[in-house]
């Protein structure tokens, strides 16, 4: 077990108070005090719930060399206490010297935005693998690197686990990593510590206002990646969002600016990457990526309009990183789908079945809306809304759905410590609402594996069912248990139990 000096930790802090040994050796961090081990810092995080300040005499108890606090705390004189202004943010500074600094010795490319952070990550995997970089990517499905898979609980790790994933990858001898970086790990520090080379926004539509307060709380969020980027790299926004304004005017970097609007040469802001000429299809999107140096054709082998977008932000993040244009082009090809992303699942049926993580209301949308560009039938939807999230969307992605969907079946999501049947209740307030403007009809099915058997059986050939809001997750939340479920799975076997049915 590597082992650190206090003092060296200390050396990141710019402010902090001492009581006790700078020289006592540190073996790890910790930010439960059920993790801590003999030799570790254990950070006193306040939570919403719990303050871990009252947990630091258990801490001392598993052997803590040292307790990271906001105020001096009861333990013993052999432990010392490093007293800070903010325990989340000298965790993450001191994290980050723990494990060496890893980000400085790796290229890292943060993505934020409310939708489309997972997809922008693996197309620019796919590119700098293209150009010969050895790459990862860390974010909602964990972190992928030349070694696997790591799980990680959060989509941007809390500040310990992500620096010891970051030097993982870095012993592991990976340059380049693209990673989500969260409004929820921006606001809470997490990244602090962390070297970013490129900023990539995508989107920003209400989300987690049941954290962030207010849309400009949320915002400030997602500007802080881009006073964070490092003035010699670069930020790469999506012109077509409003909110891009806001991080270009933040960015201690160059911006380059991309828009996947088919308009964007008559705009009246300067445009670095768009595209033209799009066309979509079930088998994947074709478009022409254009600069003013020249322009290259694009396929994506992933559907939706909305993943134009997401390409174009790895392009340009290429761009950043001179990388040339066919070569990001041709990595774009390579990409054969993103695990429920846009993740058609086929037994041979006349009809598509198409898995989504769409989860907000701009997500659902763009999900729907591209539905119904591809077929001229009908667009059947199953979704719900997670439990111990932001309640306002709820109503709003009833109301979409009736409006955008031929049928609507409302069910369970991820109801977590919430009443599934509440959470439903929600999002027929909006679904009510919208009864004189309504496109189609709904159906209420609480229990998630039904509600997909009910879709599945009701649709035609050349219909689209799309299945949103888990996509690639294996698991459905439930009063603090999670239960093996994956949409894809039970959509297979679905699709074949109906299938062999027919056949007989």
């Amino acid at each position: 077990m590597t082992a650190v000096p206090l003092r060296t930790l200390l050396a990141a802090l710019p402010e902090h108070t001492l009581a006790g040994d700078p020289e006592r050796s540190i073996t790890g961090i910790a930010y439960h005090s059920g993790q801590v081990q003999p030799g570790f810092l254990f950070a006193a995080i306040r939570g919403y719930t719990h303050d871990g300040h009252t947990f630091t005499p258990d801490a001392a108890a598993r052997g803590a060399a040292a307790v990271l606090v906001q105020r001096p705390v009861p333990v013993a004189r052999e432990v010392t206490q490093v007293i800070v202004p903010d325990t989340r943010t000298a965790m993450a500074l001191a994290a980050a010297a723990f494990y060496s600094h890893p980000s400085r010795a790796i290229t890292v490319i943060g993505v934020t935005g409310t939708n489309g952070k997972g997809v922008t990550t693996y197309f620019t995997d796919a590119i700098l693998t293209q150009a010969g970089h050895r790459s990862a990517v860390i974010g909602t499905m964990g972190a992928r690197g030349p070694s696997g898979v790591i799980e990680t609980s959060r989509t941007t790790p809390e500040a310990p686990d992500l620096q010891q994933v970051l030097a993982d990858l870095r012993d592991q001898g990976v340059t380049h990593v693209a990673m989500e970086v969260a409004s929820h790990a921006l606001a809470l520090h997490r990244v602090d510590g962390t070297r970013f080379r490129v900023a990539v926004f995508t989107n920003l539509t209400p989300d987690h206002l049941d954290f962030h307060g207010t849309l400009e709380a949320y915002l400030g969020a997602k500007r802080r990646l881009f006073e964070m980027v490092e003035p010699s790299g670069w930020s790469v926004v999506n012109a077509d969002d409003p909110a891009a304004v806001e991080m270009a005017r933040a960015s201690r970097a160059p911006v380059l600016r991309f828009s996947p609007g088919a308009d964007s040469r008559s705009g009246t802001g300067h445009v670095d990457l768009w595209a033209e000429d799009m066309q979509l299809s079930l088998d994947g999107t074709t478009f022409r990526a254009v600069t003013p140096q020249g322009s290259h054709p694009v396929r994506l082998h992933i559907g939706g309009a909305f993943n134009v977008a997401n390409a174009l932000a790895a392009l340009a993040t290429g761009m950043a990183l001179h990388i040339p244009l066919e070569v990001g082009t041709a990595a774009l090809e390579t990409v054969r789908g993103v695990p429920g992303r846009f993740e058609p699942v086929r037994e041979g049926q006349e009809f598509a079945v198409i898995v989504d993580y769409a989860h907000t209301p701009d997500g659902l949308e763009n999900v729907l809306r591209t539905a119904r560009q591809i077929t001229r039938k009908r667009v059947i939807v199953v979704f719900g809304c997670g439990g111990d999230r932001d309640r306002t969307k709820r109503p709003v992605m009833g109301r979409l759905a009736v409006q955008l969907a031929d049928l609507a079946i409302v069910t369970s999501d991820n109801p977590r410590g919430e009443e599934p049947r509440a959470i439903i209740e929600e999002i027929l307030q909006g679904i009510r609402a919208t009864a004189k403007v309504r496109r189609g009809r709904f159906e209420v099915e609480p229990d998630r594996r039904a509600a997909i058997h009910r879709a599945i059986t009701a649709a035609a050939s050349g219909d689209i069912v799309v299945i949103a809001g888990k996509g690639h997750e294996p698991y459905q939340e439930i009063q603090g248990m999670r239960h093996p479920f994956d949409d894809r799975v039970v959509a297979r076997e679905t699709l074949r139990a109906r299938l062999g049915s027919a056949a007989q």
